[in-house]
């Protein structure tokens, strides 16, 4: 059974009294300071099936999953990640933004970004989506389906209009 310990003393933050400082100092700790970066990516909310958990039914949700057991079922996580880890068996219908493979899918994957089968990986069914990535090693079995994004198709439609506009000018 797990106890907690007691701390004798627990750990503070003292912030250092401010102090002119050289240019370069302060470059130097403005770099440490990771969560005003507009792009430093955020933590996301990973939820677990451990090897030994086997699920029968419907899978949704609104963090990122990854299934290291069997599932039996359709999993949706859109816009989330899925990962199969190395022991994973998936007879499912998958849908996410992202789906990478180390174990095993049967069933139909759609992706709205992007699809990874690593090197022990195996899918056998159809793949949709944006970008995929099959290593070497990798097993697959289906068809794929390249779906262009919608940034993709809108600056076509944008050149196809000044096309059309110009040679109305003319």
């Amino acid at each position: 059974m797990w106890t907690k310990q007691p701390q004798s003393e627990a750990p503070s933050y003292s912030p250092a009294p401010s102090s002119p400082s050289s240019p370069s100092s302060q470059a130097a700790s403005a770099g440490t300071n990771y969560s005003a970066r507009p792009s430093a990516p955020t933590a996301r909310n990973v939820a677990c099936l451990g090897e030994s958990i086997e699920v029968k039914g419907k899978i949704s949700g609104e963090e990122d999953l990854q299934v290291d057991g069997k599932v039996e079922g359709p999993i949706a996580l859109q816009g989330q990640r899925l990962t199969v880890g190395r022991t994973g068996h998936l007879n499912s219908e998958v849908a996410a933004r992202e789906v990478v493979v180390y174990g095993k899918i049967h069933g139909n994957v759609r992706a709205s970004d992007r699809v990874e089968i690593k090197k022990d990986g195996s899918v056998t069914g159809d793949v949709i989506t944006a970008r995929i990535s099959i290593e070497d090693g990798a097993f697959f079995k289906g068809r794929i389906e390249i779906e262009r994004g919608k940034q993709a198709s809108s600056s076509a439609e944008v050149e196809n209009n000044a096309v059309t506009a110009g040679a109305a000018a003319d």
